[in-house]
């Protein structure tokens, strides 16, 4: 009898055919993780642990993301012009960086040598809006580029002011140096930190403050005969308070000539003029009546003119008042103050009192002759001592009463 043939049981491939593709695949450079039936769990750990794929079977280091810092902040506003502008890389380097305003104008930057700052060698405009594109190469070479916005501080905050004496001028020993400014300045300290005043021949001086957006300097003493004197403004971008900021820098350099104080007495009705100390000219004057007495103290001349024409009006004279002399024109003047009071050719009806009596609205008077020696041989920033009148003090403000205050009240 012959033995009954049993069917073949087919044979077990699965656990094999799994084996075979994971060998695969691991041979093919393949990124795989699994868990492999009959393998107790175990894990095929990826390559890419460590890598980044950049191309099929190419495997590239890990690269840190590059981080930036910028000042001003996108989409600031009211920036300060002059705020340095500045970008600061991580983890890269700058490769290029553009900053224009809007209307096209390119403001120039430096790279620093490591190529990781870059900071704008020119200030800013004001009321402006400015585009700031930068590009920068991370680790692996890839470039990105990155563009911001922002905007300077708008005109309604911007500060300017006028300047006195102008530069190059030549002026007396007593003239000060005045600054105007457009907008009331509240941070008094920041704006003296930025103005250096210096003498060739060394004299220090003081601030003063007549408001909140007038100051003047000056020596404890009159400046030096035929020195110079220098103020270097570097207030372009200083905060003036109330976010006021002042738009300019200068230098002004002023010229002293010869120290020209004259005195004029209201009571011997004299006016002597000394030159570097030494007396040259004593001429007769007409000064200040009664009514109208001159003001006493030190006095700085102002402008002068050849020709003016004075209006009684401007002293608040009415044509009912006795003193009331209208419109009239007048030769050879010198400004002693703001409110009215000259060196000038008298009226001619006033010739009979010149050097005899006071007649005059607070006016120094002169003959012709005298008016012309004056105005030809005295000019602005030099002295002039009023003395024994009965007029008080012009304000301090009215013209340069600067020698008029103490100096331990002025240098406060």
């Amino acid at each position: 009898m012959e033995p009954e043939v049993q069917p073949r049981r087919p044979r077990p491939i699965k656990k094999i055919l799994i084996i075979a593709v994971v060998c695969i695949l691991a041979a093919a450079g393949g990124v795989f993780a699994a868990v492999a039936p009959g393998l107790a769990g175990g894990v095929m750990e990826s390559e890419a642990g460590s890598a980044v794929r950049t191309s099929p079977g190419i495997a590239a280091p890990v690269v840190a993301p590059v981080t930036s810092e910028s000042a001003p902040a996108n989409g600031a506003k009211q920036v300060n012009p002059a705020a340095p502008v500045t970008l600061k890389v991580n983890n890269g380097t700058i490769e290029r960086v553009t900053l224009t305003s809007t209307g096209g104008d390119t403001v120039d930057g430096i790279i620093d040598a490591a190529g990781t700052g870059w900071a704008a060698a020119a200030p800013l405009k004001f009321n402006t809006d400015y585009s700031y594109t930068f590009v920068v190469k991370d680790g692996a070479g890839r470039e990105t580029s990155t563009t911001q916005s922002f905007s300077t501080v708008s005109s309604s905050h911007e500060a300017d002011a006028a300047v006195y004496p102008l530069d190059g001028m030549k002026v007396g020993v007593g003239q000060p140096l005045q600054i105007i400014f457009s907008e009331p300045v509240l941070n008094r300290d920041a704006v003296e930190k930025a103005i250096k005043i210096t003498s060739s021949a060394g004299q220090a001086g003081a601030f003063h403050w007549y408001s909140d957006k007038m100051v003047r300097y000056r020596a404890q003493d009159f400046w030096a005969a035929n020195s110079t004197v220098t103020m270097d403004m570097q207030l372009f971008g200083v905060d003036l308070g109330n976010g006021q900021i002042a738009n300019f820098n200068k230098k002004v350099n002023v010229s002293i000539g010869d120290k020209k104080v004259a005195v004029a007495d209201a009571a011997a009705h004299t006016f002597t003029l000394s030159v570097n100390d030494q007396p040259v000219k004593t001429l007769p004057v007409s000064m200040g009546d009664k009514r109208f007495p001159s003001a006493r103290g030190y006095g700085v001349l102002m402008e002068k003119n050849r020709f003016d024409h004075f209006r009684a009006s401007s002293i608040g004279l009415k044509p009912d008042d006795p003193a009331y002399y209208g419109d009239v024109d007048v030769e050879y003047t010198i400004r002693l103050t703001l409110s009215g009071a000259y060196i000038h050719q008298a009226l001619d009806s006033a010739f009979p009192y010149i050097g005899n009596a006071n007649v005059s609205h607070g006016c120094i008077g002169f003959l012709p002759d005298g008016a012309a020696w004056v105005f030809d041989n005295m000019g602005t920033g030099d002295v002039v001592n009023i003395i024994n009148t009965e007029g008080d003090y012009a304000a301090h403000d009215d013209g340069y009463g600067d020698w008029n205050i103490p100096w331990a009240e002025y240098d406060n």
